[in-house]
Parts: C-alpha cells; structure tokens; sequence
C-alpha cells in the first residue's frame, strides 16, 4: 500500500480511475442491458406479475424497487459519512459498497421470474452498492486534492468514466447482437438473453479488478481516538439538521433549493426509466431491433450530453445561470408532452438525442449553481451533503409517482405526461429567485 502527500499527481489520478471501474453500472445496468432484459422475461406473458401479495406491473414494480434502494441510501449516507470520518476507515466503507455493488451485479445474472425476489434483491443491493460507494469516493477529493486541484481531477474523473463505461457497453452490445462470435450458443432470442446476464458478470468483474489500482493508493484516513459515541453515529443528521437552519437565513439559496428538489426529482425518473418506456411503448419491428435501437439510443444520449453540457456552459455565461435554468425546464416539458405521442423509433432516436441536450446541462448546471449561492463557509461539505440528500430524496418520490402512475393506468405514458407538470413547478418556484443584482447567476 503506497503513502503519497496529498496533491500527489499519482493519488490523483488513482482517486480518479474509480470513476473508470464503477461507471460502468449506472450505464450498462441502471439505463441499457438490464432493463432490456428486465422487459425481456415478459415477453411471453402479460407485463403483470404476482408479487408481495399483490399484482403489479413489471415498470412499476421495479421503480418502486428502486426508490426503495435510495430511500436507504438517503437515509444511510449522514449516518455512515459520520462514523467512518470519525473512525479513519472511509477506504474500507467504499471498498465495501463497492464489493457489494459488484456482486450484486454479477447476482443479476441469477434473475428470473422464478425466482423474483432473490432477483430483486440483488438488483436492490446493487443500487445500495453503487451509490453509497460515492458517498466516500466523492468524500476523499478534498483530502487527497488541494482546491485548486479539484476541478480539473472531477473532471477527469468524468471523462474516465464515459469512456470506460462506453467502452464495455460497445462490447456487451457487440455479446448481444454477435452472440456466436463469443461462443454464446442457442436460438437467437436464448443468446441475446444468454449474452445480457453474461454482461452483468462482466460489470461486476470490470468493477472489482480497476478498482483496485484505487485502493491501493487511496489513504486509509484519519482516525480519531475513543469509541464510537452516539454524537459521532448522528453528527451527519445534525449537519444536516444546521444546514436546514441556515437556510432560513438564506432565501436565495432556499428558494433555488426548493426549484431544484423538485425539477431534480422529474430529470432523475426520466433518466431512470427512459429504457423501460422505449422497450413497451415504442413499435419495433422485432426483438433484435428493439435491442440494437435502445442500446444505440443510450450511447447517443451519452454522447449529445457532453455537448449539452458545454452548451448550457456557454448559455449560462452569456445569460446567467437561473435564466438558462428555467429555460431547460420549459424544453423538458415540451419533452414530457412530446413523449406522450411518439410511437416509432425514429421518433425514439430524436427523443433522445433531444434529452440528451437538455440532460448533460442541466445537472452540471443544477450544481455550479448551488455552489454559486452557498454562503462563505469553509463547512462546504455539510451544504453538498444537504444537496445530494435532497437530490436522493426527490428520486424516491419521482419514481414512486410514476410507478403509482403506471400502475393504475397501465402506461409509463401518462406517468411522463405527469412528470412535465414538475418541470412546470420548477419553472415557477426559479422565477422567484432574484437575479437582477447577482450577475453571476
């Protein structure tokens, strides 16, 4: 295990590369092979399944798995930041998740109809993986980077990720739609299936062997002495709780929140179940195709966010950041109206180039923009906690808003329709926050 001074170029990129080994579970499994598959094992039957006493339908089911995985995570990430600040093991808390999130995945390879909880279980436990992992990837930039450091290895830190998450998914694609050429035998709807699980295996495998080069530069921390008390297992919550405070003293800051928790909640369920909605509402000519074509679609709007990333950038400049907001959440609802009448995947395609748009800038924007509005404090960590619990937080209620949706009327369709109406909200509350004397927003 090698020591590096903070700031060390080799740390920083280390720190980084962990971005290379896990990005490839919110592409490959949360947005294109899994949910393809998912839809795949109802094919033969009806969208409905008998489960936990009930009949649900297969999209809403997994939304409400899914809101339930960050309900846990919201809820865990204060607690557990608290303690493994406290005890100096925050390698061993990420490494962890990290473990649990890749053996999840390579479960998933296991899922089936039959055995649909074990199923779910695993694809829960992924999710919890995955996303408490960041919490103590994301912890350690301040200690291993000085601030000036700090943008430039985030940012390489992203671009490690997009091509490597990209460059798996190329060849999990390549499994699906060339099966014999990895010696994946059986008719061709057996291979493709075949070819999907084996694409998990391969994420948790990818996830496990390149993290390692992380770990094994990435510093334990800085432990304290004495036991852990209950101040040290709640201090995240109290934080939280001073952060919350503080707010009352800041109405800018507030009102931004309150636009952002709710136009967030619709931008995180609409990248959640984009996949879901193409494979049941989009006429494709055949299985193969409806595979190829989502796929294609997901790396498209991997690659047009980068260049609605930049866009926004130079909008937000020449127009201020809150005006440029409010702007992308008026074309997210005419997306959300739009979504409703599309039929064919060419009208897909075009969706999702136009998602990707408007999804690159306005989560990198969403950000810059809090950061812009926090007041001068050195405690900037507590006011970013606050922001991704309340991110997560807004996750769990879109998610179950459209499962609740989709279940009653039987189509994601009207589910989308209704997410417009918080990009509509989001509109509303931003138009409350001044701007007229804070030029740089």
């Amino acid at each position: 295990m090698a020591q590096l001074p903070k700031g060390d170029p080799k740390l920083l990129n280390a720190w980084a590369f962990y971005d290379w080994a896990n990005s490839v579970y919110p592409l490959v499994i949360s947005s294109a092979i899994f949910p393809i598959f998912y839809e795949a094992l109802f094919s033969d039957r009806s969208h409905y399944i008998h489960v936990f006493g009930t009949e649900l339908k297969n999209s809403a089911l997994i939304s409400f798995t899914t809101a339930a995985a960050f309900m846990v995570v919201a809820l865990m990430s204060p607690l557990l930041s608290g303690i493994a600040d406290y005890m100096g093991n925050k390698k061993n808390f990420m490494r962890f998740f990290c473990y649990l999130g890749a053996v999840s995945c390579i479960g998933l390879n296991w899922f089936s109809l039959h055995n649909i909880y074990v199923g779910l279980l695993f694809y829960f436990l992924g999710l919890i993986g995955f996303w408490s992992s960041l919490v103590f990837y994301n912890s350690y930039l301040p200690d291993i980077a000085f601030v000036e450091q700090q943008d430039r290895v985030s940012a390489k830190g992203y671009s490690l990720g997009y091509l490597g998450s990209v460059l798996l998914l190329i060849v999990n694609l390549a499994m699906v739609m060339k099966p014999d050429l990895f010696g994946i035998t059986g008719t061709a709807g057996e291979a493709a299936m075949k070819a999907m699980r084996y694409s998990f295996i391969t994420v948790g495998i990818w996830w496990i062997v390149f993290s390692q080069y992380t770990y094994y530069y990435l510093p334990k921390g800085n432990s304290h002495s004495g036991q852990v008390s209950r101040d040290v297992i709640f201090n995240g919550f109290k934080e939280l709780k001073n952060v919350w405070k503080l707010l009352g003293q800041n109405l800018q800051l507030k009102r931004y929140l309150s636009g952002f928790f709710v136009y967030s909640m619709a931008v995180q369920t609409v990248m959640l179940i984009a996949t879901y909605f193409g494979v049941q509402e989009i006429q494709w000519e055949s299985k193969e195709q409806s595979t190829t074509g989502l796929i294609i679609c997901i790396l498209l709007i991997q690659l047009v966010a980068v260049l609605g990333a930049v866009m926004t950038s130079r909008a937000s400049a020449k127009f201020g950041n809150i005006p440029t907001l409010i702007f992308i959440n008026g074309i997210w609802v005419l997306l959300c109206i739009g979504a409703y009448f599309i039929t064919l995947p060419i009208h897909f395609y075009v969706m999702a180039a136009l998602v990707g748009l408007v999804m690159g800038g306005i989560q990198a924007l969403s950000r810059s923009t809090y950061s812009k509005l926090l007041p001068e404090t050195e405690d900037t960590a507590s006011f970013f906690s606050f922001y991704d619990v309340a991110e997560k937080i807004g996750i769990v209620i879109g998610m179950c808003v459209y499962g609740i949706i989709d279940q009653i009327t039987g189509s994601p369709r009207f589910a989308i329709v209704f997410l417009g109406a918080f990009f509509v909200t989001g509109v509303i509350l931003l138009r409350r926050v001044e701007t007229k004397n804070a030029s740089s927003i």
